[in-house]
C-alpha cells in the first residue's frame, strides 16, 4: 500500500435541516446530537469528520446504525450534498465542482456499489456491467469488450447471457462489483455491499475482494457495521458514532489501544488472536553472534547476558542461520569446530503478518521459541510462548485449561523437576533476558544448571570451558518467559 494521499476529507459537516447554520451553532456550544434534535428537530448526520485514504487502501467506515456512516460514503460522491466541509480526491476539490465536472469525476474516478445490488432484472449479466459505459455513449464493442473483463476479474466468466433472475445473492452482489470496475475508477465506495448475504457467502465475498484488491489495486471505501469483516478486510478503520469519527487505526490498533470505553465495548470479545500477527508479540533477538565467528565469542556474549543458546546470524542484514547451544558452543571450543558446524540450521521460522491463531499451534509443538524472519531472511525477532499467552491474556481470552497439554506445570513454575546441582566455586547467575533464543533440548548437550527458562537464577559452570569436559546435559525445557511485554502498533 502506497502512503500517497488518494482522498482527503477536511472538517465535513452535513446537518438535514431547515437551518443548519442554527445547528452548527449549537454545536459549537457543546451541545450533543441528541439534545439539537430536542431543540431543533434537526439531525446532525455528519460533525466536523476529517481523515485521509491512501492509494491501494481498503478503509473501512464502521458504527452502529445512525452513526453517519452511510451518509458519509455518499457525501465523497456527493450522492448527498455536505453542509460544510471539503473533500478532495488528487488535491482536487469536488465540492467546488460544477455538475459536468461532477459527472465526470463520478465516470472516471469514483465507482459505487449498493447493498441492494441495484441490478437491472430484465437485462443480462454483460448488459448490466456495461450500463454505465452504455449510458456515456461508449460503442457496444468497446463496452463489451470493457464488461467481460470486468466479468472475469470477479470470478463470473461463463455467466454473460444469464438473467438476473437467475443468479444466487453472492453473484448478483460480483455483478454490482463488475459493473463498478468496468468503468476503471480509482476508488471504490461500497455501502455494506455484503451485509444482505448469507454469512458463508459473505465470507467468501470478503475473500475475494481482498484477493481482487490483490489483483487491481483499486482505493477501497467500504462501509459495514460488522466488527468482524472491519478487522478482516480494512488496512485502517474508522469508528464512528453520532455523526463524528471516534478513532482512526489499524486493526490491530483498534483493539490493543482503544480511544475510549465506547470503542473498548465495540471490540469486546472479538477473537485476538484472528487479528494480532507474529510481529505484534515478538521479542528482541538480541544478543546476536555472527556465523563467522569462533565458539569462544559466542560463549562469552551467552554468558554476559545469561542465557544458554544464542542465534547465528550472517551479514550486517542478520539472515538467520541457526541456533547455537552452550552445550555444542562448549564441544566446538573442545574440538575446533567452527559455529556453523555445530549449530542447528533447521528452526521454525515465521513471516511477521502470520495471524496469532496460526502461531499458537506451531509454538505448542516446537522445542525452541519462532524465528521471526522478512521475506530477506533477516531475523526481526523470536516468540516464545509466554508472550503469546501474554498477549491473548489482555483480554481475558486464554486460560489455564487453553495452555497446550504438558506445558501448563511449566508456564506456572519453570523450576520442577531440574536436577539439583552443587554450585561450582564459580558461576554466571542467570536471570530474566527478554531476548534468549531458547533452552536446550534433550541431547544437545548443554548444561543441566545452564537456564530455567529465564526466571529462575540457576548457575552456568566456567569451569567446564577451561577444563574441555562435556557438561551433563539437561532435561528439555520450555522456551516461556515471564512478564512478557507484549509489542503494539
Amino acid at each position: 500500500m502506497n502512503k500517497n494521499i488518494k482522498l482527503e476529507v477536511r472538517n465535513i459537516t452535513k446537518i438535514f435541516g431547515k437551518d443548519p447554520q442554527k445547528v452548527i451553532s449549537l454545536l459549537n456550544k457543546g451541545l450533543s446530537k441528541n439534545e439539537i434534535f430536542e431543540k431543533t428537530k434537526q439531525t446532525i448526520g455528519l460533525n466536523n469528520v476529517n481523515f485521509e485514504v491512501y492509494d491501494g487502501e481498503i478503509f473501512v467506515i464502521m458504527g452502529l446504525s445512525g452513526s453517519g456512516k452511510s451518509t458519509l460514503l455518499r457525501c465523497l460522491n456527493r450522492l448527498i450534498e455536505p453542509t460544510g466541509g471539503d473533500i478532495l480526491i488528487d488535491g482536487k476539490n469536488i465540492t467546488d465542482m460544477d455538475p459536468q465536472e461532477l459527472r465526470s469525476a463520478r465516470r472516471n474516478k469514483i465507482g459505487m456499489v449498493f447493498q441492494n445490488f441495484a441490478l437491472l432484472p430484465h437485462r443480462s449479466v454483460l448488459d448490466n456491467v456495461a450500463y454505465g459505459l452504455e449510458i456515456q455513449g461508449i460503442p457496444k464493442e468497446e463496452r463489451y469488450s470493457q464488461a467481460l473483463e470486468a466479468i472475469e476479474t470477479v470470478g463470473l466468466k461463463g455467466h454473460e447471457h444469464s438473467r438476473i433472475t437467475q443468479l444466487s445473492g453472492g453473484m448478483k452482489q460480483r455483478v454490482g462489483l463488475a459493473r463498478a470496475l468496468a468503468n476503471d475508477p480509482d476508488i471504490l465506495l461500497m455501502d455494506e455491499a455484503f451485509s444482505a448475504l448469507d454469512p458463508l457467502i459473505r465470507g467468501d465475498m470478503q475473500d475475494e475482494l481482498l484477493a481482487l484488491e490483490d489483483r487491481v489495486q483499486k482505493t477501497i471505501i467500504f462501509v459495514s457495521h460488522d466488527l468482524d469483516e472491519a478487522l478482516k478486510i480494512g488496512d485502517r478503520i474508522a469508528l464512528m458514532k453520532d455523526g463524528e469519527v471516534v478513532q482512526i487505526g489499524t486493526p490491530e490498533e483498534i483493539l490493543t489501544e482503544p480511544a475510549d470505553s465506547y470503542v473498548s465495548k465495540f471490540v469486546a470479545g472479538v477473537d485476538r488472536s484472528k487479528i494480532l500477527v507474529a510481529e505484534s508479540v515478538m521479542k528482541r533477538p538480541e544478543p546476536l553472534v555472527p556465523i563467522n565467528s569462533g565458539p569462544r565469542v559466542a560463549i562469552q556474549l551467552m554468558k554476559d547476558h545469561g542465557i544458554s543458546s544464542i542465534y547465528v546470524v550472517e551479514g550486517k542484514n542478520r539472515r538467520l542461520k541457526g541456533i547455537l547451544m552452550i552445550g555444542d558452543a562448549l564441544e566446538a571450543l573442545k574440538t575446533g569446530k567452527s559455529l556453523e558446524a555445530v549449530m542447528i540450521p533447521d528452526i521454525p521460522r515465521v513471516a511477521p503478518d502470520l495471524p496469532l491463531n496460526e502461531v499458537i499451534p506451531l509454538i505448542a509443538e516446537s522445542q525452541y521459541p519462532l524465528a521471526v524472519v522478512n521475506d530477506s531472511g533477516k531475523l526481526l525477532g523470536i516468540i516464545v510462548r509466554g508472550s503469546v499467552l501474554g498477549a491473548l491474556a489482555i483480554s481475558g481470552e486464554i486460560g489455564q485449561d487453553e495452555i497446550p497439554d504438558g506445558k501448563a506445570s511449566e508456564e506456572r513454575d519453570s523450576g520442577e523437576n531440574i536436577p539439583e546441582e552443587k554450585p561450582p566455586e564459580k558461576m554466571v547467575l542467570i536471570g530474566k533476558n527478554e531476548g534468549e533464543a531458547g533452552p536446550p533440548p534433550a541431547g544437545s548437550g548443554s548444561p543441566g544448571s545452564i537456564i530455567n527458562n529465564g526466571i529462575d537464577s540457576g548457575p552456568v559452570p566456567v569451569e567446564a570451558e577451561a577444563k574441555n569436559e562435556a557438561p551433563a546435559k539437561a532435561p528439555a525445557r520450555s522456551d516461556a518467559m515471564p512478564g512478557p511485554e507484549v509489542k503494539t502498533c
